[in-house]
């Protein structure tokens, strides 16, 4: 269900999260709706060779979890996504169990703008991605 949150009813330490075990099926989706077909994606013989031994799902598709929890929970409907900054700390395997949170750090009055702090864990806690938005609240 996507959540309606009122700018005015935002507040600093607000979170929000969703889980979602990354599949298969999910990896290769995402390489044929971006066009990534890097190997260390979608190669399990290639990705033998490199540095993480198996396949690894894409960074921006572990990212995009974030904008799921922003467009549907936190600030929810209506949310217009300005700026997101990233870092890629771990690799996301097949069959990882990721969490993307955010939480809100700041209110811009006046602009219905808000800087939440954004994280992906996966499930044994350890953060694969770390960074920041802005978002506008309509």
């Amino acid at each position: 269900m996507v959540q309606d949150v009122k700018f005015e009813d935002i507040k600093i330490g607000d979170k929000a999260s969703m889980s979602k075990t990354v599949t298969e099926y999910d990896v290769y989706t995402f390489a044929g709706l971006t066009g990534d077909f890097n190997p260390v994606h979608v190669n399990t013989e290639f990705a033998k060779t490199t540095m993480f031994k198996e396949r690894i799902a894409h960074g921006m598709l572990s990212a995009g979890f974030i904008s799921a929890v922003l467009g549907t929970a936190l600030p929810g409907m209506n949310t217009i996504y300005l700026a997101q900054e990233l870092v890629f700390k771990a690799p996301v395997k097949i069959g990882d169990t990721v969490t993307a949170t955010v939480e809100v750090l700041e209110k811009i009055e006046g602009k219905n703008r808000v800087i939440l702090k954004t994280t992906v864990t996966n499930q044994d806690g350890v953060v694969v991605v770390d960074g920041k938005a802005t978002v506008m609240k309509k």
